[in-house]
C-alpha cells in the first residue's frame, strides 16, 4: 500500500484512507457483515513513522449505539508472507491456503454475535514481523485510535475496548495491553484475555528447534534477522548456504504449510557451528531477552489462558509470565486447562473469553486474582450453553447465514471463577 510522504507528520492513529471490503469464509463464502479497512499511521520496531492496515467489522444491519464496545482481536497470523495479513485473507475472493487467521475467523464471528464492533490489525506490519517485540502493541493500539475516529462505526473516545488474541495472537495481545499504559493511556481499554501468550519467545525458540514445531521458529528467525543486525550478522557469519535457502524458502509460506514442511528441521545442520553456541553470545543473548513479555505492567485486568500440557508454549514460561505481571501489580486471573491443548483451547475457551470480556465491558466486579488448574474450561453449565451457540455462529458463518444474537445490554455475567 502506498504511504504518504509526509507519514511522520501524522499523529500516531491517524485515519490516512479508508475502503469497503467484503469479507468471506476461505475466500468463497460470503459474510454478511459490514465491513472496511483502515489505513493509518502507526511505528515500527525502532519508532519510525510506517503505514498500517486493520479491518473492521460491524454486524449486518447494526445501527449506531453509543455502547457498543470495539474488541481488537490479534491473530494468530504466524508468518513472514503478507499473503497471511488479516486484511488479505479475510477478503472475498482471496486464496490463502495454510492460514491460521481463517480458522479463527468463525470464533471471531462470536464477538459480532454479540452486537461488538471488531477491528483485525495486521500486527505483523507490512514486512510480515512474525515475533518482533512491541510492533504488535504499537499496530494494534493505533488501529483502536484510527477506529475510534471513523464515523461509520459510531464510536467515540471513550469506548470500552477489549482485547483478545491467542498463541501468536496472544503474543500480541499481551504487548498491546503492556504497552498501552504509556503508549496509548486515552484508550478505555477494559480487559484482555491472552491465550497461550508465548510468555518467553526466546525459550519456545530453543524447545521447538528441530520438533515437529520447528516451522515456528524457523520463521521467527527469518522474520527478526530484518530488524536485528546482530543476529543477523551472526547468522551470515556462520550459516551455509542451503541455510540461506532453508530461511527464504520459509519467508513465503503460511503457518500451516511451514509446519508441515519444516517438521523435524534442525537448523543445526545447515551452520558451522552449533546453534546454542551462537545464541549463549551476549548481543544474540540480548536479542532474545527483547522478546521476554511481562516486563511492563498492563493497566487493565487480565485472563490468561492456559493447556497444562501444550505441545508448544510450555506452561512454565507462562506461570513465570503471569508472575512478572503479578508482581508490577497487575490483577490477573489464570486459568490453567488439563484436558485441552494448544489446538483446541481457543474454540473450547472462546465462551470463557467473551464471557469475562462482557463483564469487564459491564463493569461487573472483579472476583480477586486468582490462579486455578482444571479439567477444562469447557465444563460448566455457562461454557456449555457459549459452546452451542460457538457452533451455531460456526454454522451460520460457514453457510453465510447473517449472524443474529442478543443485543449489546442483555449480556448477563459469566462467573469465570464458577466455569473454572
Amino acid at each position: 500500500m502506498r504511504c504518504p510522504a509526509d507519514i511522520a507528520a501524522y499523529a500516531p492513529g491517524s485515519l490516512i484512507r479508508s475502503r469497503r471490503v467484503e469479507l468471506s469464509l476461505f475466500g468463497s463464502v460470503r459474510q454478511q457483515v459490514q465491513a472496511w479497512q483502515l489505513a493509518y499511521r502507526s511505528n515500527d520496531l525502532f519508532g519510525r513513522a510506517e503505514i498500517a492496515i486493520t479491518t473492521v467489522v460491524l454486524p449486518a444491519g447494526a445501527v449506531a449505539d453509543p455502547d457498543r464496545p470495539l474488541l481488537l482481536f490479534q491473530s494468530a497470523i504466524d508468518s513472514v508472507t503478507e499473503r497471511c495479513a488479516p486484511s488479505y485473507v479475510l477478503r472475498h475472493h482471496t486464496r490463502a491456503p495454510g492460514s491460521i487467521t481463517r480458522l479463527e475467523w468463525p470464533l471471531i464471528a462470536n464477538a459480532l454475535r454479540r452486537g461488538w464492533a471488531v477491528g483485525i490489525a495486521d500486527h505483523g506490519g507490512m514486512k510480515g514481523s512474525f515475533g518482533a517485540p512491541r510492533e504488535p502493541g504499537y499496530r494494534s493500539l493505533d488501529g483502536a485510535r484510527a477506529a475510534l475516529s471513523f464515523m461509520p462505526l459510531g464510536l467515540h473516545p471513550r469506548t470500552s475496548i477489549a482485547l483478545w488474541g491467542y498463541s501468536g495472537g496472544g503474543m500480541a495481545t499481551a504487548w498491546a495491553a503492556e504497552m498501552a499504559p504509556s503508549y496509548a493511556p486515552e484508550l478505555n481499554l477494559v480487559g484482555a484475555v491472552l491465550g497461550a501468550p508465548v510468555g518467553d519467545p526466546g525459550e519456545v525458540f530453543l524447545r521447538l528447534h528441530g520438533s515437529r514445531f520447528s516451522g515456528f521458529p524457523l520463521m521467527v528467525v527469518a522474520a527478526l534477522r530484518r530488524l536485528y543486525p546482530d543476529l543477523d550478522a551472526a547468522l551470515d557469519a556462520d550459516i551455509l548456504p542451503e541455510g540461506q535457502a532453508l530461511l527464504a524458502a520459509v519467508e513465503k509460506l503460511p503457518p500451516i504449510v511451514a509446519l508441515l514442511r519444516m517438521s523435524g528441521q534442525s537448523f543445526d545442520e545447515h551452520l558451522r557451528r552449533p546453534l546454542d553456541e551462537i545464541l549463549a553470545e551476549p548481543k544474540i543473548r540480548a536479542v532474545l531477552d527483547d522478546l521476554r513479555l511481562g516486563l511492563s505492567a498492563p493497566a487493565c485486568p487480565l485472563l490468561v489462558m492456559q493447556p497444562v500440557d501444550d505441545q508448544v508454549i510450555h506452561c512454565g514460561s507462562v506461570d513465570e509470565q503471569v508472575e512478572r505481571y503479578r508482581a508490577a501489580g497487575t490483577h490477573v486471573t489464570y486459568v490453567r486447562d488439563r484436558m485441552s491443548d494448544h489446538f483446541t483451547l481457543l474454540p473450547l475457551s472462546t465462551p470463557m473469553s467473551l464471557g469475562w470480556l462482557s463483564d469487564r465491558i459491564a463493569a461487573n466486579p472483579l472476583a480477586p486474582p486468582s490462579t486455578r488448574t482444571v479439567l477444562s474450561s469447557s465444563i460448566s453449565a455457562p461454557s456449555l450453553r457459549g459452546l452451542i451457540g460457538v457452533v451455531g455462529t460456526a454454522l451460520a458463518v460457514a453457510t453465510g447465514r447473517p449472524l443474529i444474537g442478543a443485543p449489546i445490554a442483555s449480556r448477563g455475567p459469566h462467573p469465570v471463577e464458577k466455569a473454572a
